[in-house]
């Protein structure tokens, strides 16, 4: 399998909180989350969090190769947690926490599993790609944002309802009825989307960052067809340009998405 990668912090003076890596056969790709301010809980941040689960689940890839993802994934989860129990409130609904998409080729299939919102693009050839994602945190965010419509930002009123909005949204996060994401409890790993499909049905496959797959929504500079035709033109570092370019023109307008960080693999030659 060949993999060619990119990441990109969204904003400068600040880690990159996403994570990508790849070993023989596999790739990971994650997306750190955590509250700012909330450094009184976790001395480490969400970027370390990100990485040493990322390094964890890239070193159990690396030895295992048959079994089940959801179970590398828990023990990876419970792994990290373990590492700094001790000395941060990990329990804590606004410590580090990190979506999770994993695709591994293996004995003639590729096997994926997503927590949280990545998208795993699957280039089929002719038949057209695929797109896989895990839209319940997206699902969830949207009930939770619901009293903020119409509410004047910059407003009293605006900053009361914000707050109530993310402390219900705190409240759905691995919940049944809500949303899961790879945090201190490894039983979120059951909770993730996954699958498996024959190597030889797939083209290649991309994997993408939600900060990467703004490119489609909310954008709109092109769609998932147009994705894969710039990967193969320009790879992924030619995917996170155009987002930047994107935000670079909505530079001034107050309701411009602040810019986040972006990280793309693009996996083609998926049978030995």
């Amino acid at each position: 399998m060949h993999v060619s990668l990119a990441t990109n912090a969204g904003r400068a003076g600040r880690p990159n909180e996403d994570f990508v890596g790849a070993v023989p056969d596999a790739v990971v790709l994650l997306d750190g989350a955590g509250i700012p301010g909330a450094d009184s809980l976790c001395s480490h941040g969400v970027a370390w969090y990100t990485h040493r689960l990322g390094r964890t689940l890239l070193g159990r890839l690396s030895r295992d190769d048959v079994g089940d993802l959801r179970a590398i994934l828990a023990r990876a989860i419970l792994e990290t947690a373990t590492e700094h129990s001790d000395t941060c409130d990990i329990a804590d609904p606004s410590s580090p926490q990190a979506t999770v998409l994993m695709v591994r080729a293996h004995r003639g299939a590729l096997d994926y599993l997503l927590l949280a919102d990545t998208f795993l693009v699957l280039d089929r050839g002719p038949a057209g790609p695929q797109v896989v994602t895990d839209d319940r945190e997206v699902i969830a965010r949207r009930a939770c944002s619901a009293p903020l419509d119409g509410v004047p930002r910059g407003t009293p009123q605006y900053d009361r309802v914000r707050d109530s909005c993310v402390t219900a949204m705190r409240a759905r996060r691995n919940q049944p009825g809500g949303y899961w994401i790879a945090k201190d409890d490894p039983r979120a790993a059951e909770e993730a989307v996954s699958g498996s499909l024959p190597l030889a049905d797939l083209t290649g496959v991309a994997l993408l960052s939600n900060g990467a797959s703004r490119i489609v929504d909310p954008y709109g500079l092109t769609d998932w067809p147009g994705v894969l035709e710039l990967l193969a033109a320009h790879g992924p570092s030619g995917v996170i340009r155009r987002v930047r370019q994107a935000e670079d023109q909505a530079v001034g307008d107050p309701d411009a998405r602040v810019p986040d960080d972006a990280t793309v693999a693009h996996c083609t030659h998926l049978q030995r």
